[in-house]
């Protein structure tokens, strides 16, 4: 019997990156007490993570600062106050979205800045601008990577063009990004293989960042690692925008490497997870599930259940139906 069982084993390329506060964030306009990423950012120290996304390095100008809670801007007074000297291994990364980020002047250089990394954000019609942020940020001293949203709903030539020029960028990693929690194991298969197959020749790994819209976002997740993504996204507790991301707790202990610690953060779920579901909802909820079916941005889900009719499923899977 030739067998083999790789899971008991782990890839020690393989890092980690919680994103629990910058996607969580989408929720409550990123109005986190600091007391709770305090405890994040612990948790992700404790616990081995490689990398922790604060938040988003957003516009002044386009997002009113009294509209929204510290991580929608990232800056480095409130970065520093939560973490201090503490970082040990811990890199810290903010997510620039195209379109919204003022990056040639809110991204200081790295030198003056506490983080490390620059998480590119993009569509694939807003590639040209993603090209001169990566640039941007690469030049002023940090890791960058590329974010392609939305993956699901590229055409097949688009995603091959934008792969392509993704590849000539100094970004280090190009994450493949189920942002409508619409992707099935083999589309994972099939898109992991395809990025890498594009940017592996020039040195850079492939993510990926799942979304829970059909319960798969771990699944998927593991998909991604057994076609030879290196870079995984997750979040404590699953936390995210509508139907939440990967959960960390279920991926640390998946991936089986000695330098992650899962009881750091059963700790943090059982300290503050607990209380705070009680005043944020996220979830694989039945309209979050009609969304990821649909391959539909979950803004009308989340809409749906802020709303009176929020648990009317049926009239809300009729809208859905009708749009498309």
């Amino acid at each position: 019997m030739n067998a083999k069982a790789p899971w008991i084993t782990y890839r020690p390329e393989l890092k980690v990156l919680d994103c629990t506060i910058r996607d969580g964030g989408l929720i409550n306009e990123h109005m986190f007490e600091d007391k709770l990423v305090k405890a994040v950012f612990q948790t992700c120290v404790d616990a081995g993570v490689d990398y922790m996304e604060l938040g988003y390095k957003s516009s002044k100008r386009l997002f009113a600062k009294d509209k929204f809670g510290a991580w929608k801007f990232c800056e480095e007074d409130d970065v520093r106050r939560i973490v201090g000297d503490g970082k040990g291994n811990l890199k810290l990364a903010a997510m620039a979205d195209a379109g919204k980020c003022d990056y040639k002047t809110d991204i200081t250089t790295k030198d003056k800045s506490v983080f490390d990394v620059i998480r590119v954000a993009c569509y694939v019609h807003q590639i040209p601008d993603a090209v001169d942020m990566i640039k941007d940020a690469f030049d002023k001293g940090y890791e960058v990577t590329c974010n392609l949203m939305a993956v699901s709903t590229i055409q097949e030539a688009e995603l091959d063009q934008a792969l392509e020029v993704v590849a000539g960028t100094p970004a280090t990693t190009v994450i493949v990004v189920d942002s409508n929690g619409s992707l099935y194991s083999e589309q994972v298969e099939r898109l992991v293989k395809k990025y890498h197959a594009a940017v592996a020749p020039s040195g850079k790994e492939v993510g990926i960042h799942a979304h829970n819209n059909l319960q798969l976002a771990f699944a998927n997740t593991i998909e991604a690692i057994i076609h030879g993504a290196n870079r995984v996204d997750a979040t404590m507790a699953g936390l995210g925008r509508g139907a939440g991301n990967c959960p960390m707790e279920l991926l640390l202990g998946f991936l089986r490497n000695p330098k992650f610690k899962q009881r750091p953060v059963l700790q943090l779920l059982q300290d503050h997870f607990l209380k705070l579901r009680e005043t944020v909802e996220w979830g694989p909820l039945v309209p979050y599930n009609i969304s990821g079916q649909l391959n539909q941005h979950p803004r009308a889900a989340m809409a749906c259940r802020a709303g009176a009719a929020k648990d009317n499923y049926v009239e809300f899977y009729d809208k859905c139906v009708a749009d498309v």
